[in-house]
């Protein structure tokens, strides 16, 4: 019976602790943004918590109030000016109501983000199309996507609605005449071609290569499209160079901004000679346990439910302080780490970076590598060289010819500028890359550069060469 007594008493034990552990993580693995979201809904929804507020010192009052004074003098001197400005300046009146309309709507149109289905629509609006032409242009625009395209064929249109295939080719072809210019494609082909037609290049070399050697074009076989065109490859060239500059989306200036705000767990700033560290925490909640329910559980007229609830909130409420607490501590501890280490980074630059990874910085911090995971998982830390993740300083590296250590992204950085000097003309293939490397004292496999080139959207040699 003791025996049976003790399993029941070890899995209350594990049903009770495994929630608080999984809160426990979620608030180490959580942004600030969410974080904060995070301590908001516990604020709602644990009464014995409450936002612990600082007042401003006496000081600090008096120096808002004298801030304030000062700059409501200028304010009120430069209106003055105006004013004086304005009087002397006969030719000055009013704004009209047609002015007043046209301010009006530019900053309507600074508020609102036109799409590019609004941007298109209001084009046929000043359109000369009959009302039944328009249904149909509507019905087009509403199969254009994002970018531009057009994402289904007249043909198809046509049998879903009913209307003439022969209708629906005209009117797709007015589209065509909309800006953005190659708006309305059909693929990217027809995108380029529709550009080329609207600047007068429908007879030219551009012309042809676009409607006939476009894969060739892509893959860059310049001496292949100027044998079976009968002209030069430096003509090619030419002509790819002018391609390159038409848009192959042309709705994307349309697109809406992901507005993904950056906001930086970690501020390093050098002063002097040395680096500082702070935390970015005025975005958390400070956070404590309010007297009111403290005096409610020390009052003797109360039941026992009622105390229970109150000491199970309190309880509650606490962990969440310590679990906030430790995150800071721990993001804290990794960061000072991570400034120790990198201070030849912090100096000059990404060039610098050492490599370094989550197990070095673990037995360091006191943690399992996993938590330093957790900890550093969609952190950023603003650093004089920028922002960057706090996990872009985690990556192996090599040790060179002379016994130092490189970060796979210094390594990264030699490439990309190898790649920048090179000849355009006779391009650094990956072996010529490998055996400047190796020159240099940095031993890396020749597949290894490869697959860097890829990472850093580099082309192979044969695709970069110019003409």
């Amino acid at each position: 019976m003791a025996q049976g007594m003790q399993q029941v008493q070890n899995l209350s034990l594990q049903q009770v602790l495994a929630p608080q552990l999984q809160q426990s993580l979620q608030i180490l693995q959580a942004p600030m943004l969410e974080l904060r979201n995070l301590v908001q809904q516990e604020l709602q929804t644990n009464p014995t918590l409450e936002e612990e507020i600082t007042e401003p010192s006496i000081e600090d009052r008096q120096r808002e109030q004298d801030e304030f004074k000062d700059e409501f003098e200028r304010l009120a001197k430069l209106d003055e000016e105006w004013r004086d400005y304005m009087a002397q300046n006969n030719t000055y009146s009013g704004r009209s109501q047609e002015e007043e309309e046209r301010r009006q709507f530019f900053f309507d149109s600074i508020i609102s983000h036109e799409t590019l289905q609004q941007h298109l629509i209001e084009q046929l609006q000043g359109s000369d199309l009959s009302s039944d032409d328009r249904k149909l242009a509507e019905l087009i625009i509403g199969n254009i996507d994002d970018i531009g395209f057009l994402q289904t064929t007249p043909e198809d249109m046509a049998l879903n609605s009913g209307a003439d295939p022969g209708d629906l080719d005209r009117i797709l072809g007015v589209i065509q005449t909309f800006h953005p210019v190659g708006v309305g494609a059909r693929d990217l082909r027809d995108c380029l071609l529709i550009q080329l037609r609207r600047v007068g290049k429908e007879h030219t070399l551009e012309y042809r290569i676009v409607s006939n050697h476009l894969d060739d074009l892509g893959k860059r076989r310049f001496p292949e499209i100027a044998r079976r065109l009968g002209t030069t490859v430096e003509q090619v060239q030419r002509c790819a160079n002018f391609i390159a500059t038409l848009d192959p989306k042309p709705g994307q200036i349309f697109a809406a901004d992901p507005n993904n705000y950056v906001l930086p767990d970690v501020n390093v700033e050098k002063i002097g000679n040395n680096f500082t560290i702070t935390l970015n925490g005025d975005q958390i909640p400070h956070l404590r346990i309010s007297n009111t329910y403290k005096d409610l559980m020390a009052q003797e007229g109360n039941g026992n439910d009622v105390k229970d609830y109150i000491r199970d909130k309190i309880r509650s409420g606490k962990f969440l302080i310590k679990s906030i607490h430790q995150r800071q501590q721990t993001i804290s501890n990794i960061a000072h780490e991570i400034v120790a280490r990198q201070q030849e980074f912090l100096e000059r630059g990404p060039v610098s970076l050492k490599p370094m990874t989550m197990v070095q910085i673990a037995e360091i911090v006191g943690v399992h590598e996993t938590t330093v995971s957790r900890a550093i998982s969609g952190k950023y830390i603003a650093t004089p060289q920028g922002v960057f993740e706090m996990k872009y300083f985690f990556t192996p590296g090599y040790q060179t010819a002379g016994g130092e250590t490189m970060s796979n992204t210094s390594v990264k950085g030699a490439i990309e500028d190898l790649v920048k000097e090179e000849n355009a003309k006779n391009p650094l293939s990956d072996k010529e890359i490998v055996e400047i490397l190796s020159a240099r004292g940095i031993p890396i496999a020749r597949r290894t550069v490869a697959k860097y080139r890829n990472e850093l959207n580099i082309l192979p040699s044969n695709m970069r060469k110019r003409y």
